[in-house]
């Protein structure tokens, strides 16, 4: 059983089972691999996440995925990185090639979530957009809300936004609540909203290639 989304965001995930594979992911992937592991008996595939919150300080990531390689490399055949770039700045996809193990491409969720070339060719139109998953949703206070700081100060809406035009929520899950909490959301940060339904985008195919060649 999978513990709530607030110590998925602070304390991640730790690794149980005794399969072969051991996937290292964001804890704000949890769900999603873990209804993919049981939709698909993906019984091989051990998960381990790391705390969501480094969504927040991407300088950190690829430090924390290098210690749990090593601490994990002696109990598994083969390690699989469910991050992208995820805001490295490249230096993760450098230490999985350094480590040998493999790692998803694209730059972020968002574009695997929408499909890694779709979301590159819209990239300059959607500039301006800011975008939403079910998890982050979720956890939006504890993301964007407090963090920066606008709970405690309004006005800083229009320096950190100001820029921004929209809001997309890119769905998961075809769950009314979650669509009204992300209006919601968009609502307060004063930007448009726009839905787009996505399921698990390239999210299921790359991981039914890491089940089948593991």
């Amino acid at each position: 059983m999978l513990p709530d989304d607030a110590t998925l965001t602070e304390n991640g995930l730790k690794a149980s089972g005794k399969g072969r594979v051991l996937l290292i992911a964001c804890g704000a992937l949890a769900r999603e691999i873990m209804a993919l592991k049981r939709a698909n008996r993906w019984d091989h595939l051990d998960l381990t996440c790391l705390p969501a919150i480094l969504h927040n300080h991407p300088d950190r990531i690829t430090d924390a995925v290098r210690a749990t390689v090593a601490r994990n490399r002696a109990d598994y055949e083969t390690i699989f990185v469910v991050y992208a770039d995820c805001g490295t700045g490249g230096h993760l996809q450098a230490a999985c090639a350094e480590m040998g193990v493999e790692m998803v491409a694209g730059p972020h969720c968002y574009a695997f979530y929408e499909g890694v070339d779709g979301f590159v060719e819209r990239a300059e139109d959607e500039f301006t957009c800011f975008y939403l998953t079910d998890f982050l949703v979720r956890q939006f206070d504890a993301f964007v809300w407090r963090p920066m700081g606008l709970d405690r100060h309004p006005e800083l809406r229009e320096m950190i936004f100001g820029n921004y035009t929209k809001l997309i929520y890119q769905a998961q899950t075809d769950n009314p609540d979650l669509t009204a909490r992300a209006e919601d959301c968009a609502r307060r940060l004063g930007l448009e909203f726009e839905r787009r339904f996505t399921g698990y985008g390239d999210l299921a195919g790359v991981l039914g290639k890491v089940a089948q060649d593991g």
